[in-house]
Parts: C-alpha cells; sequence; structure tokens
C-alpha cells in the first residue's frame, strides 16, 4: 500500500473550551498538517486531554501512525494516561512518534548519566534518594560548582546551582557533617540563598517522590555564550537553534539576583551553518550511535523529531569548541527550523512505506 493511502494523526493538546471539536488547521501544527497533506499523506487530528482518552484511542486505531505533541509535565500534569494509551495502539500495529519507552530512555535527564563517559559528556552522579544526595553530594562540591537538575521538568523547574559556601578551603579539607551550600534556583529572578546542606536536600524531597531522582552536573562556566539546540530527524542534523539562555546567567556584578538578563530570542539555521558542521559531523557519526548503544535503542526507533541541547565546554588544547549536554527533547518539539519540515514529512513516508 503507497503513502498516499495511509493516515497520520496529530495528538496536540485539546482546547479546553472545544475538546475533541479543537481544529488541528487552526492549530500550531497546520504547517506541517498541510506539508503531509501535499506528500499524499492523509492527516487527522487528535487533540488530547485525559477525559477523552478512549476517543482519541479509537481515532489512532484507525490510523497508521501518530505524531505526539503533548507536553509531558506542563500545567502540573503527568502522562500515566496518554502513555497507556500510546503503548497500547502502538501494540496493535500504529506507529508511535516519539513512543514511552523511547522517552523514558533518552527524554528524561537520566540520559546525562547515562551517556556521561560519550564525548558530550562531563563529570555526572546519579542520586536515587535524599540520602544518597546528602551523602555524595559534597565529595562532587569539592570539584566546584554543581547544577542539580530532576530528571524529568521543564523550563528551569527543579534546576539548582550548588556551590560550597566556604570555597577557601583545599580539595583535601574534611567537610563538616553539614556543609553549608550557596544554593540558587534556575528561575530567572531567584535570589541565592545559603543553608545547610540537609535544609537543601530537604528542599529537593519533591523530586524523588514517584521515582524520580536528582542529577549531578559540573556547572558550565561558558554558559553565559549561550546554548546551541540540534534538531534532527532519526538520526540526521536538520537544523539549528542558538539563544541565550538566562538560567543560572549570573546578574551584573553588585546586582540583584532579578538583574539577571533576560534570554534571548531562539534564532533558527539550516544545517550547513558552518561553524557548527563538527558538531553536526559529531552527532551525526558518532554520538547518535554511542547514544543509542548507551540506552538499547536501535536507530530505527530513535524519535522522528527531537533535539538536543548543548551548552559549551571548555575550549580543546587547539582551541577548538567542545560540547556538554544539556537535554534531550523528545515529546513536545515545536517550534523547529523550517529546514527540518521537508526531512520531517519524508521520515513520515518512509515510516509508513516501511522504508
Amino acid at each position: 500500500m503507497s503513502a498516499q493511502q495511509r493516515q497520520v494523526a496529530i495528538l496536540f493538546p485539546a482546547d479546553p473550551s472545544r475538546g475533541l471539536e479543537t481544529d488541528l488547521h487552526q492549530s500550531r501544527h497546520a504547517e506541517t498538517a498541510a506539508a503531509l497533506g501535499a506528500a499524499g499523506v492523509e492527516v487527522i487530528g487528535a487533540p488530547y486531554a485525559d477525559q477523552f482518552a478512549e476517543d482519541v484511542q479509537a481515532r489512532l486505531l484507525n490510523s497508521d501512525g501518530v505524531l505526539v505533541w503533548f507536553n509531558p509535565v506542563e500545567a502540573g500534569r503527568d502522562r500515566r494516561v496518554l502513555n497507556g494509551l500510546l503503548r497500547d495502539v502502538a501494540s496493535k500495529g500504529v506507529f508511535v512518534s516519539t513512543h514511552p519507552d523511547v522517552i523514558d530512555r533518552i527524554g528524561t535527564k537520566e540520559v546525562l548519566y547515562r551517556t556521561r563517559h560519550m564525548g558530550w559528556g562531563c563529570d555526572t552522579r546519579l542520586y536515587t534518594t535524599p540520602d544518597a544526595m546528602h551523602s555524595d553530594l559534597p565529595a562532587s562540591l569539592r570539584g566546584g560548582s554543581r547544577v542539580l537538575k530532576q530528571i524529568r521538568g521543564q523550563s528551569g523547574e527543579g534546576v539548582w546551582q550548588v556551590t560550597l559556601a566556604d570555597q577557601a578551603r583545599s580539595p583535601s579539607y574534611a567537610l563538616p557533617g553539614d556543609a553549608i551550600v550557596r544554593v540558587r534556583h534556575a528561575k530567572r529572578g531567584s535570589p541565592e540563598e545559603i543553608m545547610p546542606l540537609a535544609a537543601f536536600v530537604d528542599r529537593c524531597r519533591i523530586y524523588f517522590r514517584s521515582g524520580g531522582a536528582m542529577i549531578d552536573q559540573a556547572f558550565q562556566p561558558r554558559i553565559t555564550e549561550g546554548m546551541i539546540r540540534c534538531y534532527l530527524v532519526g538520526d540526521r542534523v536538520e537544523g539549528f537553534g542558538e539563544q541565550l539562555v538566562n538560567m543560572l546567567y549570573p546578574a551584573p556584578s553588585g546586582s540583584s539576583s532579578d538583574q539577571a538578563p533576560l534570554p534571548g530570542p531562539r534564532l533558527y539555521y539550516p544545517p550547513n551553518r558552518g561553524d557548527l558542521q563538527g558538531l553536526k559531523d559529531r552527532l551525526e557519526n558518532q554520538w547518535v550511535s554511542e547514544l543509542c548503544a548507551a540506552t538499547g535503542l536501535t536507530q530505527s526507533q530513535l524519535p522522528l523529531l527531537w533535539d538536543a541541547d548543548f551548552l559549551y565546554g571548555p575550549k580543546d588544547a587547539s582551541g577548538e569548541d567542545t560540547y556538554v549536554l544539556c537535554e534531550i527533547n523528545v515529546s513536545s518539539v515545536h517550534p523547529f527550523p523550517p529546514s527540518a519540515l521537508g526531512p520531517l514529512v519524508q521520515g513520515v513516508v518512509n515510516r509508513l512505506s516501511g522504508a
């Protein structure tokens, strides 16, 4: 059967006032739907909320595939109901991008720990309990400032910079039983606070609920130079985004934390941007395959559209940039560069035809 005879659903958040009648062609996914239609793919909308799960499931079972654009944690919700629905329709032969199992493997910040030995990694630790965090964090703080991140979160929620309050001590200094730390939340305007480590761990206990955990990474001083987002379709880089971020960006000397600069706009670039070809080459020819090996995925299981965010690491011996993975986004990647739309459509067509 040709792709022209196949149907794909686009799953996106339902408008609370319109429910299942939310119009796909009035949503931010209208351009994607139109491009798929122009390629001969029939596209239907699947506006989603948990209360419509059975109706949406029926729509998906009548389709050959579903592209999921649904933020997993936005507005305090979770994906338990949706994930069960998607796993069920996938088991019945509907291709799902991105499948919940793939999200679990590469779409949470635990991937930073799983891939810490790769070329995009840095000194990274995983705490699965508050007690482990209280016990082991002091040792990592001896090496300098750290960034603590809950494994599921967005927009800086649950992301903290932590530094020993007394940095004058030598690395061999035996920390007291409850070190004093400086902490600052990543939300813009959050003040720096000084507190005992135990108090900070207590504040973080919420992130360990329901199987949660915390990632501990070395702070990257070049954060002030911005973040590079690489957009991939399958295993190919199809565009870039660049943004001056403000999470944990220091305020001007002598200013209060709420004077930290606003984030700049995210600017989009095609995949042939000259100064990022080294990063593109490493992703396509090394890091993506290493990511799959580290997480037990095949390259055919990679999302049809996903992105990887990188901070600048220290310059290497030859003066070239290095890159440190900040996070991977696989569940609600939008907007994306115009250069990625054609490859995304072709990826859908290929998936439908079994290519």
